[in-house]
């Protein structure tokens, strides 16, 4: 079957949802929205814990009622949201094939917004030696699993397990031990590469410059391996282990238009107004930086919407642009590419830095440099305001972003 929409979305998560429901109220036509899975709503639907933003009375919103209230205000924008459905792969440059309940459709568009998130790196991903048992979990895994069977009880616990170790040092992982002990589970310890994890554990003990070194047990885990800063190994023994964090960006169907990744965060290159190198496909949210607060994501759908519009109304496409570059311990930097109009940049470093010296530059020549107060931290992204990149020329060399660090954290 073929079909014909204005603007296809692909992926109902805070950000899909938030550029359908501006789209649709603006009048853009059919604005539909693919989401794989049964329910729309992205990761805030497994994240039971406030965190969201407040609802009109301001009461703290949880994850799940952050994902009911996005769904809704896409719906009443005027968007269609399908669930079930999976974008397969491209039949042309803005045709999509698809696969949903009801059999394989062809979906041409006018204009596609890839919003496809990102998901945590899994146990194969990593490497991690030893044997296959289960009790090896991802959080996202782990969140869906507890809501599904209610925290606490022994059904629960039957399918978590009751003694787990966590692995990984961000805010993810504290929300990994908020749930196994919701749920009734003792956590053993936090194990982490990071010379410093985030706060919030508690009095759960976190092993910091600590690695698996292997997984233990046949048919369920019995514990795992773990290779401290000083090379000794030793056996922390649990039946789960959670491994969080290290994102990945679901970045198949932008790769497979062509889009190649960006060094730092794997996920496709764009300019300040979410477009692509490739004419009519946009792309937000997680996709392009595994992985940022719900608000941000959504955000970058809401700003989507006005460059998606000047393509409906047949308006050109400035020029690429120049590419934005790192430097130093500057992990990544969005966007990726920098035209004549100064736009903001979302900026993240590869470990702890106290009261930094970020600079901006162009073929050496600074635009700005500039010492921040207080510390960056590799889990939580800066932005940094437009007049960061005020004065680029587009038609010269790559915009460089570096970070110089105290002598004291050096």
């Amino acid at each position: 079957m073929s079909r014909v929409v204005d603007v296809l979305v692909v992926g109902a998560g805070p950000a899909g949802l938030a550029a359908a429901a501006r789209l649709a109220a603006a009048g853009a036509g059919r604005v539909e929205v693919l989401e794989r899975e049964r329910a729309a709503g992205g990761v805030p639907r497994h994240c039971g814990h406030p965190g969201f933003g407040a609802d009109h009375r301001g009461r703290p919103l949880d994850g799940p009622a952050y994902a009911r209230r996005a769904v809704r205000a896409a719906l009443r924008g005027g968007a269609v949201v399908r669930t079930g459905v999976s974008a397969t792969g491209w039949a042309g440059p803005l045709t999509l094939d698809v696969t949903a309940p009801t059999g394989l459709e062809r979906i041409r568009t006018r204009a596609v917004v890839l919003a496809t998130g990102a998901r945590e790196r899994p146990r194969s991903a990593r490497l991690v030696p030893g044997s296959r048992p289960a009790g090896v979990l991802t959080t996202g895994e782990l969140q869906q699993t507890v809501r599904l069977f209610g925290p606490g009880g022994e059904s629960v616990r039957g399918r978590v397990g009751r003694r787990a170790v966590v692995v990984g040092g961000e805010p993810v992982a504290r929300h990994a031990v908020r749930t196994l002990r919701a749920a009734g589970v003792e956590v053993a310890a936090v194990v982490t590469e990071l010379p410093r994890a985030a706060a919030g554990f508690g009095a759960v003990p976190v092993l910091t410059r600590t690695v698996v070194a292997e997984l233990l047990g046949r048919g369920r885990l019995t514990g795992v391996a773990v290779r401290g800063r000083d090379g000794r190994t030793s056996v922390l023994r649990c039946d789960t282990v959670v491994f969080t964090g290290d994102w990945i960006p679901d970045h198949e169907l932008a790769r497979a238009r062509g889009l190649a990744p960006a060094p730092g965060t794997r996920g496709p290159v764009t300019d300040g107004a979410h477009r692509t190198v490739e004419p009519g496909v946009f792309a937000v949210g997680n996709l392009l930086h595994g992985v940022e607060p719900a608000p941000v994501a959504a955000a970058e759908g809401r700003a989507v919407a006005a460059a998606v519009l000047d393509t409906l109304a047949g308006l050109p496409a400035p020029a690429a642009g120049v590419p934005v570059v790192t430097a130093g311990p500057v992990r990544w930097v969005t966007p990726g590419l920098l035209g004549p109009a100064a736009v903001p940049l979302l900026v993240r470093p590869d470990r702890r830095l106290v009261r930094p010296v970020l600079t901006v530059a162009q073929e050496g020549a600074p635009l700005r440099r500039e010492r921040l107060r207080g510390e960056l931290v590799p889990w939580r992204s800066v932005r940094l305001g437009p007049e960061w990149t005020r004065g680029v020329d587009p038609a010269g060399g790559p915009v460089v972003v570096g970070a110089e660090e105290c002598p004291e954290t050096a």
